[in-house]
């Protein structure tokens, strides 16, 4: 899509390799503590791991669950680490060592120069080890998908689109606020509850929720005039609304940004996506 691109464009080589560098780092994780339940039926037996995404540090960031986890199985075998995020593991403690202050970028940026100019020696041994640990994988990731039934295939495909679909949308949220989109105003509910944090504030016995229960059931007894004081406030600034976002998208059509325009108001609105239909979980 079209944001997708301009998102990447607005990046770097630098930025990538930072962006590499974290996910790996968030990948660090003790092979040791690698889940050994058995999953629907399917003998899945822990294995040794080569040297996969298992991080360049030790540092302690919780790893992200996999669509395989999340659906209930092991975790697909890691990917090893390629002869350059090799060599990246094994300096950047060095490099750190040198200066506890070095920022990440600066890290990626100096050990990136370094690897133009490795000796070849040592290149030739992390790309050794990484052909060693890449066949390790590959058995590994064969026996893995072999013992996968078609109803976990379609539920680990259908869990990967909803994360994709997922990181869609936030990126398109986070790129609809940089082009600075009007911001919808609160409804005449939303301002009476506002109005009640200040009037009636909840107090240290009670929860959000309770407190929240209680200002719903305030605003259902509220007579028809003490509601059209909030409602007046709310229909005026949607008429603001309404202006300014019509002319905040004719702006971002005509500057080409029509992945952030409604399709409502376009001539030649895309195609929505087609919904898969969701997999039945077996019982």
């Amino acid at each position: 899509m079209f944001y997708t691109m301009t998102l990447l464009t607005r990046g770097s080589i630098i930025g990538s390799l930072i962006s590499k560098v974290r996910q790996v780092v968030a990948k660090n994780k003790d092979t040791s503590s690698a889940p050994t339940n058995q999953i629907k039926s399917n003998n899945f037996t822990p294995t040794p791991r080569p040297l996969g995404a298992a991080g360049i540090s030790n540092s302690s960031v919780l790893q992200a669950r996999t669509p395989e986890e999340q659906i209930g199985l092991p975790p697909r075998p890691k990917k090893p680490l390629t002869p350059y995020f090799r060599f990246m593991r094994e300096m950047r403690p060095k490099l750190i060592a040198k200066d506890p202050k070095i920022s990440t970028i600066e890290v990626v940026r100096q050990l990136s120069k370094n690897w133009v100019s490795v000796d070849p020696k040592m290149k030739e041994r992390l790309q050794s080890e990484y052909k060693i640990d890449q066949e390790i994988y590959l058995d590994q990731r064969t026996k893995y998908d072999a013992k996968l039934t078609d109803e976990q295939r379609a539920e680990i495909k259908q869990m990967k689109q909803d994360i994709s679909d997922a990181k869609e949308r936030k990126q398109l949220r986070k790129r609809v606020k940089e082009l600075g989109r009007p911001k919808k105003p609160a409804s005449a509910f939303l301002r009476f509850v506002a109005s009640e944090r200040t009037n009636t504030p909840q107090t240290p016995q009670q929860t959000y929720r309770e407190w929240h229960q209680k200002a719903t059931a305030k605003w259902t007894r509220l007579s028809d005039d003490e509601k059209a004081v909030y409602l007046r406030e709310s229909r005026k600034e949607l008429d603001h609304y309404k202006a300014a976002i019509s002319i905040w998208e004719e702006k971002m059509i005509r500057l080409g940004h029509i992945d952030v325009v409604r399709h409502g108001n376009l001539i030649d609105p895309p195609e929505p996506k087609a919904r898969k239909s969701q997999v039945p979980k077996a019982k």
